[in-house]
């Protein structure tokens, strides 16, 4: 495996401030998750045919729904696509709608939807969604699904071979989807507006709170803990709006994160940030090399030995090699170019960086957590 390093190193005397906006969320602004099920019309024989029973069960309900008596049909023979114990489903598939309902969405509007199959079919190529019922958690319908499928995904066939590019059994259709009610949110109705910074850390939280009081008046904001900050708001709506607008593009420094070392074992990325500190510590490192090399050889009997056979054999060589690296010593509180620095000294790679902050985290020389993902 090839091993990349990258590291974030920055001046200890250069902080960038960012927005309040950036760094926090407003509670219960937030969006939801809707989730229906429904069929897909229209296809070229890519459907779900006869070996997904609920498919011709959904659709056989939607016909009688909409006046057409399926179970008239008696015949044995194919009748318009409808048999007399199933319906023909090769032009149709069972598929699942998810969409995310964002905060504050009106009747009337529309919002995105992914389509993906949940029997056989190959693909969703060409088809149109009927009309689907798109539920919340609660149960009740927020939104209505319908429209001609956008399936980025091709698979052909011929002679016996099968390309297939892309995922043809998952498709979109933007603004497939029509809210037809609204989600109740708190906005208006709470004293406080609550603010959640994204990476919980109490010296953000204080910062955020400092600027909103140095720009609004002492006691405009108060930290419940490291994550929520209370803000005081205006009760009317518009002023509420106004008010947040001017709040959330404040210009706040955040705090430093704290020190971490993430490593991602299946691309070879290394990433270390700045606060990486390391006590005292002494290190050597590299890999002791075994080679073991066998030869398959044949004894043969001299010409006269009376009685004599060939005889097969193995012989084999073992060879050690062991790099006579350099000991390369930490000094206390070394930062992480010292630390990457002496690690290149030594012409150690960064799959060697890896192991040596592994040693050093054992030994609890590194001051830094350690994540491996």
């Amino acid at each position: 495996m090839r091993w990349m390093l990258f590291t974030l190193i920055f001046a200890a005397s250069v902080a960038s401030a960012d927005r309040i906006k950036d760094l926090t969320s407003v509670a219960g602004v937030r969006s939801n998750q809707l989730i229906g099920y429904g069929l897909v019309v229209g296809l070229n024989g890519t459907g779900d045919g006869g070996d997904v029973p609920f498919t011709g069960q959904s659709l056989r309900s939607i016909l009688g729904r909409l006046g057409v008596n399926v179970d008239g049909v008696i015949s044995d023979f194919d009748v318009a696509g409808v048999q007399a114990n199933n319906i023909n489903a090769d032009n149709v598939a069972a598929v699942m709608i998810t969409a995310t309902l964002p905060p504050f969405a009106k009747p009337g509007q529309t919002i995105d939807i992914n389509v993906s199959t949940i029997g056989s079919a190959e693909s969703l190529r060409g088809g149109t969604l009927v009309m689907t019922r798109l539920r919340g958690i609660d149960g009740e319908v927020y939104a209505i699904a319908q429209g001609a499928l956008t399936a980025t995904g091709v698979e052909v066939n011929a002679a016996g071979d099968e390309i297939t590019i892309g995922v043809p059994t998952a498709g979109r259709i933007p603004n497939g989807a029509t809210v037809e009610r609204m989600i109740d949110s708190p906005f208006n109705r709470s004293e406080h507006v609550v603010l959640n910074v994204n990476s919980g850390d109490f010296t953000t939280a204080k910062e955020i709170v400092d600027k909103i009081n140095q720009v609004f008046g002492d006691g405009t904001a108060n930290a419940l803990d490291g994550v929520s900050v209370a803000v005081r708001a205006p009760a009317d709506p518009n002023q509420r709006v106004a008010f947040l607008s001017l709040v959330e593009n404040l210009d706040v420094v955040p705090g430093d994160p704290s020190a971490k070392v993430v490593v991602n074992s299946r691309t070879g990325t290394v990433v270390i940030s700045r606060n990486v500190r390391v006590t005292a510590a002494a290190v050597t490192h590299g890999p002791i090399t075994v080679t073991v090399s066998a030869t398959n050889e044949v004894s043969q009997a001299n010409p006269f030995a009376e009685g004599g056979e060939t005889v097969e054999f193995q012989n084999a060589d073992v060879d050690i090699e062991e790099p006579a690296n350099k000991m390369f010593l930490f000094q206390p509180g070394v930062d992480l170019r010292e630390i990457v620095d002496a690690v290149n000294q030594t012409g150690a790679t960064p799959s060697s960086l890896v192991a040596i902050l592994e040693a050093l985290k054992s030994s609890g020389s590194l001051r830094a957590e350690l994540v491996v993902i």
